[in-house]
């Protein structure tokens, strides 16, 4: 559901941003991530793309040049490669302030606006990686940063990246540990699709995986994409794992992601 339009303007837009880099997601994924964005919040937005290729955004979009970590490669092109948001990211683009990191392979279901209004003195807050439950790990698909507040894990992923990639699997596990301090999201406004939506096995042969209740953003880390998950398909090259990894085409990704019909507020369970 979209939010209210009629809401009073702040003083101050919403902020959002992501990384487009490499040929894994297409532009469309960033035009489709913002029209949802522009859909679910009642405030004025600035939108930012920070992409190594502009051609085919929408010009609503303001698209800066992807920043780079300077990390042995390939880890460079990896998800490490988000670290560059806690550089001086003031200096060298202009951007200032608190930002809603979303990668592009998110589907956003609700509301954003409480996104910017949740513990707005926590320099991070970041969903949790549901993956791990409990173990104080963050998933940075869905992430809100202060610009300039975290120099200090680029100085130490930089000084020695070798070390920390002994010690850490992810760089999300490596921001969790050594960040100085931050907060989860309330856990219902963020769903990993493969935990949070994919029915239990051996139900996902028949059962249309669920949005669940107050979800505001979706992650798909992995596999499937959105596209891939909204038709119900579910690649997987290895005959073992295609046993279980199966789903029902899912109706409230196309409308949520692609932005069709009234149905984007509905659960749609199979």
């Amino acid at each position: 559901m979209e939010a209210d339009k009629s809401a009073v303007k702040g003083q101050a837009p919403r902020q959002v941003l992501c990384m487009r880099w490499g040929s894994l997601y297409g532009v469309e994924y960033v035009n489709r991530l913002y029209e949802a964005v522009r859909r679910q919040t009642a405030d004025e937005l600035r939108f930012v793309c920070m992409t190594d290729d502009t051609d085919g955004l929408d010009p609503e979009v303001e698209a800066h040049p992807c920043p780079e970590l300077d990390i042995p490669r390939p880890w460079n092109n990896y998800a490490w490669r988000k670290l560059a948001l806690f550089d001086d990211l003031e200096s060298a683009y202009g951007v200032t302030g608190d930002w809603l990191f979303l990668d592009l392979d998110v589907v956003v279901t609700g509301g954003i606006d409480g996104f910017f209004e949740f513990a707005v003195n926590e320099p991070f807050v970041a969903m949790q990686n549901w993956t791990q439950p409990g173990k104080g790990i963050a998933n940075t698909s869905v992430f809100r940063f202060r610009v300039g507040a975290h120099q200090y894990l680029v100085d130490r992923v930089r000084g020695d990246f070798r070390h920390f990639l002994s010690q850490y699997r992810n760089s999300q596990t490596f921001v969790s540990r050594e960040i100085d301090t931050f907060r989860f999201w309330p856990d219902s406004w963020c769903a990993l699709f493969k935990v949070n939506c994919v029915p239990p096995w051996p139900a996902r042969f028949w059962q249309t995986p669920k949005l669940p209740d107050d979800a505001r953003v979706v992650a798909f880390p992995g596999s499937p994409n959105p596209p891939d998950a909204m038709v119900g398909d579910w690649p997987e090259k290895r005959w073992w794992k295609k046993i279980y990894k199966q789903i029902r085409p899912t109706p409230w990704i196309e409308a949520h992601w692609i932005g069709r019909g009234d149905e984007a507020s509905e659960d749609q369970a199979g």
